[in-house]
């Protein structure tokens, strides 16, 4: 799929990177939205993006402030971990 924006010029400038084309530029900006959103996979994310290795991949979240691991991926690992058992309580008596 072929897809074609236009921007006005006064635009442009902040919206691209300083020596990145632009067309890659829009296209890691849509990808990794759509990994923050989880429409995508890190192994959809990389192979979209030509990126060979998970530490590439690694590197380009951290420098776009991307966390793999949520706060809210925490709270469900917990609630899970709490619901098998696995993990007492954390009430303090007092």
């Amino acid at each position: 799929m072929e897809i074609t924006i236009s921007v006005p010029d006064k635009f442009a400038v902040p919206l691209i990177p300083p020596g990145q084309e632009p067309s890659r530029a829009a296209l890691e900006a849509l990808a990794l939205e759509a990994y923050r959103q989880r429409r995508m996979t890190g192994y959809e994310l990389r192979t979209l993006l030509g990126i060979s290795s998970r530490y590439e991949l690694d590197a380009l979240l951290k420098e776009h402030k991307i966390e793999k691991y949520t706060f809210e991926d925490f709270k469900h690992d917990l609630a899970t971990l709490s619901d098998s058992g696995k993990v007492p309580t954390t009430e303090r008596s007092e």
